[in-house]
């Protein structure tokens, strides 16, 4: 089997977070989350990295990771730009916002043609997460039956504020069934739920399995997204703000029978930085890991 790729998801704005958080320093020699991520991915067996960025950010990707990653794994850089469409789209006048996640994915597919895995840059995934998806790749043989890590969602929140989570559906065969999308959610003493705008506070299990964007994903998933990127354009309500994320194209695919999703469950503990104020609480967990020995002091010496 041809090495996976991981493919980074770095081009949000982090507006909630107040900065480029890709590239804020977590560790204690300056390393980001996505430098966990990246050697991570490489003890796994990963073989490339593909890191979608805006370009006028590129100066600085390049200044924090090539000198230091340089002779351990190849890195490339492409361009989620609000003109970077499939051939005979349009964007309409207007939209700034980001097309969404699932075009963050489209942008990349001139420069991956294996199979690879997705990641937000500012999540801490676990080492299980690449460990798994590459042993899923080695096992499996359908190239249409993709694979996702799904994570309890008591270990996916932030104690700064409310979070979205993609709440997963699926059968006894751990197949997905669907992502349902719900906002606001956060522990209230003993009990996790969100607000629910007709019935009020909605409490939902601890050990619910939700999506944290961590995709296994083989090539000809790009041609799906592709198409529902046309769709989507043509038919959201509001196309200046609407966006695009993964869970929608994968919908249609699961409706459609055109392919699946297997749920990898994990037992790791996540977390990110969704709030300026998560960045501390962060390094105290990295710092903990270190000091179990799961990483060294310095990533990259």
């Amino acid at each position: 089997m041809k090495k996976p790729t991981l493919l980074i998801l770095a081009a949000g704005i982090g507006s909630r977070y107040g900065g480029l958080k890709q590239i804020d320093k977590i560790g204690p020699s300056g390393e980001a989350i996505i430098d966990y991520s990246i050697f991570d991915a490489m003890r796994a067996g990963f073989g490339k990295v593909v890191m979608v960025i805006r370009k006028e950010l590129e100066a600085d990707f390049r200044d924090f990771f090539d000198d230091k990653i340089k002779g351990k794994l190849n890195i490339q850089y492409v361009y989620q730009e609000l003109d970077n469409l499939p051939e005979g789209v349009v964007a309409p006048a207007g939209r700034v916002k980001p097309w969404g996640t699932a075009h963050a994915v489209l942008v990349a597919s001139e420069v991956i043609n294996e199979p690879f895995m997705v990641i937000n840059a500012d999540d801490f995934y676990g080492m299980e997460a690449y460990q798994s998806i590459v042993q899923y790749f080695t096992t499996n043989n359908n190239l249409k039956k993709h694979c996702m890590v799904g994570y309890q969602l008591q270990y996916t929140l932030s104690d700064h504020g409310t979070v979205s989570r993609g709440i997963c559906s699926y059968g006894e065969d751990m197949i997905l069934k669907g992502i349902r999308e719900v906002t606001n959610v956060e522990r209230r003493s003993d009990e996790i739920g969100y607000n629910h705008p007709k019935q009020g506070w909605s409490t939902i299990e601890d050990d619910t399995i939700v999506s944290m964007n961590a995709w296994g994903f083989y090539p000809g998933i790009f041609q799906l997204f592709k198409k529902g990127f046309a769709d989507f354009i043509t038919n959201a309500d509001d196309i200046l703000k609407a966006e695009y994320y993964i869970a929608k194209p994968l919908a249609w695919m699961i409706e459609k029978k055109l392919g699946d999703i297997q749920v990898l469950e994990s037992d790791a503990k996540w977390f990110g930085v969704t709030y300026r104020e998560d960045k501390e609480l962060a390094k105290e967990k990295i710092n903990k890991l270190i000091n179990s020995g799961l990483y060294p002091e310095n990533l990259w010496s």
